[in-house]
């Protein structure tokens, strides 16, 4: 996994515009805003994914890539004054803080960008790779990652379900979770029906472990720890699992999850040892 993270940072900054080049200040804070932090997660998924199906180590780049740009770019508009108004990202200062706000909206607006072209300059088939494209972009929009955000702005002050907190979060983070395995499947072969009703279970498991464990910290963690404001969920009233469930409760959700996560990847047997090694990570993760 450590060889994927760090590889990550490379091929990132490969996709990037040159930091120096013209608008200079956009392009470093583009740059600010992907290097030097983050789990990689949703690339260790893509690799992991590939892995199963014989996927060239230059198209998984390229597609962990695309969906890491578009996972830094939500992270950058999450955390501006209109949205959720943090300061602390990554153990860092967050964009709109070290730039400005205009800068970072921005940020995001032109990572989203670069992260189809990166995503359409590859080298597969041309049927396979308009899938890919498709993936991403319905992982990012309103019925994603977008949607998901827009219920959890309105959320705030409210006490949700856990059916209707499911769909928030299945969508804000479980959508682009699924995408970086389907990304990585994809570019290896076209799936067959079976093996993506597989991949699919098992990325809606990870998927939503990764937000329940997100929330188990938000309210045990500090600050230093997670690189992010602590308990800041709670002091904007937003509803989590661990303010629905309660603290252990949403730690044996986890749990449960990342076996739902073994199972669904059974018929791959030993192939799919990586995948099942992030679903350990994700739900037994400290920060």
């Amino acid at each position: 996994m450590r060889g994927v993270q760090v590889g990550m940072e490379t091929a990132l900054e490969r996709y990037l515009p040159l930091p120096s080049s013209v608008p200079q200040r956009l392009h470093e804070a583009m740059h600010y805003a992907v290097l030097d932090g983050g789990k990689r997660v949703r690339p260790l998924l893509a690799f992991a994914a590939g892995a199963l199906f014989e996927a060239e180590d230059a198209e998984l780049a390229r597609a962990a890539a695309a969906v890491e740009m578009i996972h830094a770019y939500s992270l950058v508009h999450d955390d501006m004054p209109c949205m959720d108004d943090d300061a602390l990202r990554r153990g860092k200062p967050t964009v709109h803080v070290r730039y400005d706000e205009a800068t970072a909206l921005l940020v995001g607006d032109a990572l989203q960008s670069q992260a189809f072209e990166v995503l359409a300059d590859g080298r597969l088939p041309p049927q396979r790779q308009l899938a890919m494209v498709r993936v991403l972009a319905q992982a990012s929009g309103s019925r994603g990652m977008c949607g998901g955000q827009a219920i959890d702005l309105a959320s705030v002050g409210r006490n949700l379900s856990r059916d209707e907190l499911e769909r928030m979060h299945r969508m804000k983070t479980g959508a682009l979770l699924r995408a970086s395995v389907l990304l990585g499947a994809l570019a290896g072969k076209a799936l067959s029906a079976h093996e993506t009703q597989a991949l699919d279970a098992y990325a809606a498991a990870v998927g939503l472990a990764f937000q329940v464990v997100d929330d188990v910290l938000d309210a045990t963690a500090d600050s230093a720890t997670l690189g992010k404001t602590a308990g800041k969920d709670a002091a904007d009233n937003k509803p989590t699992y661990v303010s629905i469930l309660g603290l252990e409760a949403s730690r044996e959700l986890a749990e449960r999850l990342r076996m739902d996560a073994h199972r669904a990847l059974e018929q791959f047997g030993e192939q799919a040892r990586h995948l099942r090694d992030i679903a350990d990570l994700i739900v037994q993760r400290k920060a």
